[in-house]
């Protein structure tokens, strides 16, 4: 399926996947350096498939374009307007979560700083990037205590666009809002060292979990 991204690009392409049971929609933003169909981006949605959870996957126009550099930050915002609408309109009697991998998360919740995004519940990151390899700060998650909902952090250990102590930082100072979920030896793209003693389906199924059960209580 398609819609209409923002002013200036038109239309992008969407993933939507509904099992019988769903009970929420998330709507799935990629990362900057891979669009809807990277691995992952079909892993996660498949596993969120068998757990009652519905994902609206989409393309920002640069990806759908064959880009290698992200859109200006306007229509990147845009587009998340656009996604959580169409979204809305594919399942109107699904409640809705939002967020996404690395970027495309961020970009959720900037969206969600500046002004609610309609239906929204909550907002789940699938790695924050806090901030940029070797350059640690907190910048990047000012914008957060903008924002009303409450938001799930799945962090690795060895993220390194995220060092562990600086989003324990930055979820202490949000309350009650953030819960942060940390995946033992895992980097920025959830891949985990041999020496854990588990496989990357094996903390693909714990991110799932975690997902799902958080997007469900905000549901129900």
């Amino acid at each position: 399926m398609k819609f209409v991204a923002n002013e200036k690009h038109g239309e992008v392409s969407a993933l939507f996947e509904r099992p019988d049971d769903a009970v929420v929609l998330y709507v799935l933003a990629h990362g900057a350096g891979a669009g809807m169909r990277h691995r992952f981006m079909d892993a996660i949605a498949a596993a969120l498939h068998q757990r009652a959870v519905a994902t609206f996957r989409f393309n920002f126009p640069f990806t759908e374009a064959g880009a290698g550099r992200p859109d200006h930050k306007q229509w990147l915002l845009a587009t998340i307007r656009s996604a959580v609408d169409a979204a809305a309109s594919a399942a109107p009697d699904l409640p809705l979560v939002a967020g996404g991998k690395s970027m495309g998360g961020r970009m959720t919740s900037t969206a969600q700083a500046q002004a609610p995004l309609p239906g929204v519940r909550g907002l789940v990151f699938l790695g924050f990037p806090l901030h940029p390899p070797k350059r640690e700060s907190v910048e990047r998650a000012d914008h957060l205590a903008n924002v009303r909902v409450p938001m799930l952090f799945l962090q690795g250990t060895r993220d390194d666009l995220a060092q562990l102590d600086l989003i324990e930082q930055v979820c202490g100072s949000l309350g009650d809002r953030a819960t942060l979920h940390i995946v033992d030896t895992a980097d920025h793209g959830f891949h985990v060292l041999k020496r854990s003693g588990r496989t990357d389906e094996e903390a693909l199924t714990e991110i799932a979990d975690a997902t799902a059960a958080f997007a469900i209580g905000l549901a129900t």
